[in-house]
């Protein structure tokens, strides 16, 4: 694999991704984007927030790649957050992988999110109208 792209970022430009992501031997591309959705819980979002420790989190971000890099024969790599305030449909995250065949960067891709959400500290502040609610790191 190719060393991965590994960013904590002000704004994610999705369209740079599938260049990030394009490899001669890759066959597949995988790539999920997470955004800032309009309803939480049946309360209208207004923005979300995110903080993190940039040098820890770019460190776990950084062991999730190598670690699918390991389970999976992937080409390249990319996992990118987005920290400060975002709006509704901004995107806040995005990670994929390449690979010769669409079965590895398919569970590899999955694996990116979901280990990213569990493990890298990144904290969320949910804004609503009338209110607003620090969300865990780690749900």
């Amino acid at each position: 694999m190719e060393k991965p792209i590994i960013e904590i970022v002000d704004i994610i430009d999705t369209s740079l991704v599938y260049g990030e992501l394009s490899h001669a031997g890759s066959g597949g591309i995988c790539v999920f984007v997470g955004s800032v959705r309009e309803f939480t819980n049946n309360e209208e979002v207004v923005s979300l927030e995110f903080e993190t420790y940039a040098k820890m989190a770019i460190k776990e971000m950084e062991k999730i790649a190598i670690e699918a890099s390991r389970k999976w024969t992937l080409h390249k790599v990319v996992v990118r957050h987005a920290i400060g305030v975002k709006n509704v449909k901004e995107p806040v995250v995005v990670v994929g992988a390449s690979s010769a065949h669409r079965d590895d960067c398919f569970e590899a891709c999955r694996f990116l999110i979901d280990t990213l959400k569990q493990n890298v500290p990144i904290w969320k502040k949910e804004v609503f109208k009338n209110k607003s609610v620090w969300v865990s790191a780690h749900p």
